[in-house]
């Protein structure tokens, strides 16, 4: 048995393997298949590599010649692995294209058309019913100094009015005031009056934040604010700014408005402004039908204010007024929960959206 195991030829085990090797290779019907096997033959327990562990128990000579050959062999099994991998990849990338094609001449789905947010289509007909009026836009920052966003509005520390706002407040160098998200565009109003001489005739849509959520409230939500500062402007004018803009913006020619004394700060007189409209049966439906709905507040500025700002109030005088934005466009498009215009569903983006050319209000139309 000695003399038999002695004639016995090393090669023929690694002839074995290759053979079988090929066979299994050729054979492998996806890359899952193959990567299977190449472990079985090149991976830490393959048998190709417990072959090469074998090889210190063998003569130098025996061992240098056994090694050789174990290494042209592998070098046979991973050019012969990658060459079936390379098929393999090609054939499942065909069959994904085959699969996942798009035929390019086809027209564009509607669901693939973005849409314009309410909001943005709403500040745009603003913007552009208060520009036919002579308005510029103004802009401030979303950060701002307890000082521009309460004490020039004429509302001090100590003012009871600080509480009716949920402030956000942030951490600041300035030892004297606070900073603060602003709760009210209103800071940009100071601003301007502070940087422009009058005459002033200004908007200021923005966003605006404070400490609150439910069904018709918001952390962050926007606003408009309106101000005209020049020797002339009275309540007068501010009424017939408001209505001419209320009605271009909610389309309705015999929109009733109504001006209701209150208190605003920074305003004096102040006054709420309240719209025609209709509850049937819990059903708002706006026009001259009796019944009423606030929709804003307005004033004449305060002359404390005008002083903070540099202005003499015996020289001039001027009104403001500032409204919610999403309260404009719920109104006006029937969108029932404010919480709804943060919540980036696409599906209420798609029902409530505008396509970029819609003209919603004909009251806009060239």
């Amino acid at each position: 048995m000695a003399e038999a195991a002695a004639n016995l030829n090393p090669s023929d085990d690694l002839a074995t393997l290759r053979s079988e090797t090929a066979l299994t290779v050729t054979a492998a019907a996806d890359l899952a298949a193959l990567d299977e096997i190449r472990v079985g033959i090149l991976g830490k327990k393959g048998r190709l590599t417990e072959m090469m562990k074998s090889l210190g128990a063998l003569a130098p000579e025996a061992r240098k010649e056994r090694g050789a050959a174990l290494n042209v062999l592998k070098d046979e099994m991973t050019a012969l692995i990658d060459a079936r991998q390379k098929i393999l990849s090609a054939a499942a990338m065909q069959d994904k294209l085959a699969r996942e094609s798009i035929d390019v001449t086809l027209a564009a789905r509607p669901a693939s058309e973005g849409r314009v947010h309410p909001i943005s289509q709403t500040i745009d007909e603003i913007v552009t019913i208060f520009a036919s009026m002579g308005f510029a836009v103004a802009k401030g920052p979303d950060i701002e100094s307890e000082y521009y966003n309460f004490e020039a509005l004429n509302i001090p520390s100590s003012h009871p009015a600080r509480d009716m706002q949920a402030t956000f407040f942030l951490p600041g160098t300035d030892p004297k005031y606070k900073t603060v998200l602003r709760t009210q565009t209103s800071p940009v109003q100071i601003r301007t009056m502070m940087g422009q001489k009058p005459p002033i005739r200004v908007i200021a849509p923005g966003r605006t934040y404070r400490v609150d959520y439910d069904q018709t409230h918001t952390p962050m939500f926007h606003q408009v604010e309106g101000l005209v500062i020049d020797e002339k402007s009275h309540m007068g004018h501010l009424k017939g700014c408001l209505l001419d803009f209320l009605r271009a913006f909610f389309g309705i020619a015999d929109l009733p408005i109504r001006f209701r004394p209150s208190y605003f700060p920074f305003t004096e007189p102040s006054a709420e402004v309240d719209i025609g409209c209709s509850r049937k049966n819990g059903e708002i439906k706006l026009g001259n039908h009796g019944d009423w709905l606030e929709i804003l507040g307005s004033g004449m500025v305060h002359p404390n204010v005008l002083r903070n700002c540099g202005i003499d109030p015996d020289h001039y005088q001027g009104f403001a007024f500032g409204m919610g934005i999403e309260r404009l466009a719920m109104l006006k498009y029937g969108i029932p929960d404010l919480r709804t215009f943060f919540e980036a569903d696409l599906r209420w983006l798609k029902h409530y959206g505008f396509l970029p050319l819609d003209i919603p209000n004909p009251a806009l139309k060239a």
